[in-house]
Parts: C-alpha cells; sequence; structure tokens
C-alpha cells in the first residue's frame, strides 16, 4: 500500500476481473476483518449470495419484510409509541 492508500492489484487478477485502467472496485465486508474485492462491472444479479456464510440458509425477500416489519413494531413498543 501506498502512502496515500492507494493499492497495487495484480495482474492475474485484474485480468480475471476485467479491470481496466479507470475501472471501479468496491470493498465489501463479508466478516470482522474479512473483505471481498468486487469489479463494479456486473449486475445486481452479481451480487446474490455474495454475503452468504458457510452453513447459513438463503433468507427469501418476503421474510426479510416481515422481519423488517416487526423490528419496527417491536421498536415502537419500546419507545412507548402506540401503533
Amino acid at each position: 500500500m501506498t502512502t496515500k492508500g492507494q493499492i497495487t492489484v495484480p495482474k492475474e487478477v485484474r485480468e480475471d476481473l476485467g479491470l481496466t485502467a479507470g475501472s471501479t472496485v468496491m470493498f465489501v465486508k463479508v466478516a470482522e476483518g474479512q473483505y471481498r474485492l468486487l469489479a463494479r462491472t456486473g449486475s445486481m444479479a452479481d451480487l446474490d449470495g455474495l454475503l452468504r456464510r458457510p452453513g447459513q440458509q438463503k433468507v427469501e425477500l418476503d421474510e426479510m419484510e416481515e422481519a423488517i416489519a416487526g423490528g419496527a413494531a417491536a421498536s415502537r413498543l419500546d419507545a412507548g409509541s402506540p401503533e
């Protein structure tokens, strides 16, 4: 890493990811102290399963929405707000 915080991506990695001068990459945190480098060249569908950990069950969108709604309702009750 340079003093400016820049890193060099090895040629093999650049070729594998299809990176060229001016390409954008992102670092996605997948666990404490672990990141994944992604080329920002694909579609949103390419991100499917990105954060899944071994043994972790896939969660469907409707299940996530129910959990979010339940958490929001519980939060309002905890704060003493009417539903």
